[in-house]
């Protein structure tokens, strides 16, 4: 194995087998047994000029049950039918490579069809009751902390599914607890009703809004993902999703992680990075060493200026949870993973709070076994990184009851506010203040027109005193209102903008600055940032229609302010 190559392994028993080497195509599609249940990809060999190798499991309609990327940093990946639900017969495994000198670059070239017989052995046993895996494991109801980021979840109400998802006939529809209305759309074209805890992400209809992921019929689809070279064609910018993460490290650049896009699909693309001085994305998953996040959605990130590093917490993937910590270093760009110390349950759509060094984790769904409904925290974990330990603060007062797909804005280094959120079938809008310096929650009693109950919001600090949430979901639909709470006050107060009139849910909203200006004084070197030099940028989402954004929309801070 001295020449580059990639190599796949069905099933526990099956040896290596080559599907890609330096002389030969660089495109192939493999018929996986159906007595097969896991799958391992990897590459061997010094990769040279190559880029990525792409790899798909698609599904007998060639639809993508699920996707990832083989990098010179991450030489391995492995797919468990448990974990994918539409894992049924008849998938085939779809490899790409990109870059280097290939012999056969010609994307008109017919992709190879390997017999399935040829790379199974005959004494491959599938593993004992591998069609029961799917199903249920008895064991004791566990606590938040017994959680494991691997468990099996309830077939009831799953968190990492769209609450409108697609109902497609690969993938059975799950009812969320208490939920029985039906014919919503949100995150779909026809989809039954929500599935989960965490609402969807909705972007409603605008006309000409740039950047907006058109929907598309499953044909159309379906052909662009096996019958064209785009899904593996350099992209210019991110394709359209929600539940990703947006993280600013500098002034002038922000990080996007994961995402989940169109037919509930993780996003092929699940990392770039955006320079707002020219609003400009660079594909990013290939620059950073070491092993990367899974693909995941609800999950967050957060940025420690002090040490220069982005901290990934979290989040789900179909029917996998977890509770690891992923860090990547945006100096030496490269990813390390977290064995840390100390219980935290797998944890989606939760708050993450970074307060002197240290990540402040409230709520967020965990999953629960057969046939219970997945549950909601109420609990705060810590992760202290100088010692990699979890831990659990002593907390009083009138603690937020247990919800998901919150928002938690830091306010002048020393109060955590939380608004919103839901546990199924509740949406709320209430708010709560955590003071850092006793430990202690209270209820926030606030004034003027208060927004809606709604999870998946968007929230941003916009000054010391004030903060925005934008969109969010409802239970039944994506909304587009927008409202600052001023915490001098303790007051709501609604604007309306033509930049932010358009219904979204599981979008992105961050603060960055604009382009240094000229400095007339001393005073003005020392003195306070001022907010007409910040910039409010939203990303992602999806609408009730089943679109997904991929959009930058741009707000001067000061306008915000202004329209108060």
């Amino acid at each position: 194995m001295e020449d580059f190559g990639v190599y796949a392994v069905f099933g526990v028993n099956g040896p290596p087998q080559r599907l890609l080497s330096a002389e030969g195509s660089c495109r192939v599609c493999v018929a996986v047994p159906p007595s097969v249940r896991q799958v391992v990809l990897f590459s061997s060999g010094p990769w040279g000029e190559r880029i990525c190798v792409n790899a798909e499991l698609n599904d007998a309609e060639r639809i993508p049950i699920t996707i990832g990327k083989l990098t010179p940093y991450n030489k391995c990946l492995s797919w468990e039918q448990w974990e994918e639900e539409t894992w049924t017969d008849s998938v085939t495994l779809n490899v790409t490579l990109e870059g280097g000198n290939l012999v056969k670059a010609d994307w008109s070239e017919p992709e190879l069809i390997l017999a399935v017989t040829e790379y199974t052995p005959k004494d491959t046993v599938a593993p004992p009751a591998a069609r029961e895996v799917n199903g249920k494991r008895k064991r004791e109801r566990p606590s938040e902390e017994d959680c494991d980021e691997n468990k099996v979840t309830k077939r009831g109400d799953e968190e990492n599914l769209c609450p409108n998802g697609p109902a497609e006939k690969t993938t059975p529809v799950r009812k969320a607890r208490g939920q029985t209305r039906g014919g919503q759309k949100l995150f779909s074209s026809g989809g039954d009703a929500a599935k989960m805890k965490g609402p969807a992400n909705g972007a409603g209809e605008a006309q000409g809004m740039v950047g907006r992921t058109p929907p598309q019929s499953a044909a159309r689809t379906k052909s662009r993902q096996t019958k064209t070279p785009t899904q593996t064609a350099p992209l210019v910018s991110p394709s359209g999703r929600w539940g990703q993460t947006l993280c600013p490290i500098d002034a002038q650049t922000a990080i996007l992680i994961g995402g989940q896009g169109a037919r509930m699909q993780f996003c092929k693309d699940p990392m770039w990075k955006l320079c707002t001085e020219d609003m400009s994305w660079v594909a990013a998953e290939t620059l950073a060493e070491g092993p990367t996040p899974e693909a995941r959605i609800g999950h967050t990130a957060v940025y420690d200026p002090d040490s220069r590093r982005i901290f990934v917490f979290g989040g789900s993937k179909n029917k996998k949870w977890f509770n690891d910590v992923h860090i990547l270093d945006t100096q030496s760009w490269k990813w390390t993973m977290v064995e840390a110390q100390g219980k935290v349950p797998p944890l989606a759509y939760h708050s993450c709070s970074m307060f002197r060094g240290e990540l402040f984790v409230l709520g967020g769904v965990f999953p629960c076994p057969n046939p219970e409904p997945d549950g909601c925290s109420d609990s705060l974990y810590i992760f202290d990184p100088h010692l990699s330990i979890w831990y659990q603060p002593i907390v009083t007062g009138d603690t937020p009851s247990p919800r998901s797909g919150h928002s938690a804005c830091v306010m002048q280094e020393r109060k955590i506010y939380v608004f919103g959120g839901w546990d199924t079938p509740v949406c709320y809008n209430d708010m709560y203040m955590l003071d850092l310096g006793l430990m202690e929650f209270s209820a926030v009693k606030t004034s003027g027109k208060a927004p809606s109950p709604r999870s998946w919001h968007g929230s941003a600090v916009l000054s010391d005193t004030k903060f925005l949430i934008h969109g969010g979901y409802n239970g039944n639909n994506a909304l587009s209102d927008t409202f600052i709470f001023d915490i001098d006050t303790n007051s709501w107060t609604e604007v309306t903008l033509p930049q932010l009139c358009v219904p979204r849910a599981g979008h992105s909203i961050i603060t960055m600055e604009n382009a240094p200006r000229h400095r007339f004084s001393e005073e003005d070197k020392d003195g306070d940032a001022d907010p007409a030099s910040r910039t409010l940028l939203v990303f992602g989402g999806g609408d009730n229609e089943g679109n997904f954004y991929s959009d930058l929309t741009t707000v001067a801070v000061e306008e915000l302010l202004g329209a108060l």
